[in-house]
């Protein structure tokens, strides 16, 4: 399918055609929901920690003597029932990782840029390129292109001008072609391509 080309200004800039076995499946929530899951979990620093019993600097001596008192039967006064005891299965730290298929991940990847796109939320432009790094400059360029809220995907190098200017404007992310993801394609209103971008995502998914 064709899809006009955009430059920064809004302008229009020719036509690009777009493989439709990457922009063009239709969207699968499961897929694009197990992906998010996968990526949001192996983000998780699983630093996390409880002292159990265990671990607690306290004594571990009989708290008083079984019977005769009239009280509870009990031992250590690291028990978690008692203020200052360890927790009962409490957090350890450890990974929240789990696996999915490489082919999986993939075609979540594929699916997302067909949802953006089926959603009119896929903008794609010339050149991700700023004379100056003036983030003034960058505002008025988004508001011309009626962005508040965008991801924008540039070659394997993003320029820095347009790095450094965009990365002052609120809910702006700039990212090379090689960290597109899934779960920032899906949270951000609109996915802006350059058309550098997009030659090497076709040639990915060759």
């Amino acid at each position: 399918m064709d899809l006009t080309v955009k430059t920064l200004e809004g302008k229009d800039a020719g036509t690009v055609s777009l493989s439709d076995a990457i922009f063009g499946l239709e969207p699968r929530e499961d897929i694009l929901a197990r992906m998010v899951r996968w990526q949001l979990a192996k983000k998780q620093q699983g630093t996390h920690k409880a002292k159990g019993r265990s671990e607690i600097a306290r004594t571990g001596s009989k708290m008083y003597k079984q019977k005769g008192t009239g009280r509870a039967r009990h031992h250590s006064a690291r028990a978690p029932q008692f203020r200052g005891g360890g927790k009962a299965h409490g957090p350890v730290v450890r990974s929240h990782a789990h696996d999915l298929p490489k082919k999986v991940r993939a075609l979540a990847l594929r699916h997302a840029l067909s949802a953006k796109l089926r959603a009119e939320g896929l903008i794609v432009v010339d050149q991700l390129v700023a004379a100056e790094a003036k983030t003034k400059n960058l505002v008025n360029a988004f508001a011309s292109l009626g962005l508040n809220n965008a991801l924008f995907i540039g070659g394997a190098e993003v320029d820095a001008n347009f790095k450094l200017a965009a990365q002052n404007i609120p809910n702006m992310h700039v990212l090379p072609v090689q960290g597109i993801n899934v779960y920032d394609i899906l949270r951000c209103g609109k996915l802006v391509l350059s058309k550098a971008a997009v030659e090497a995502l076709e040639e990915r998914f060759k």
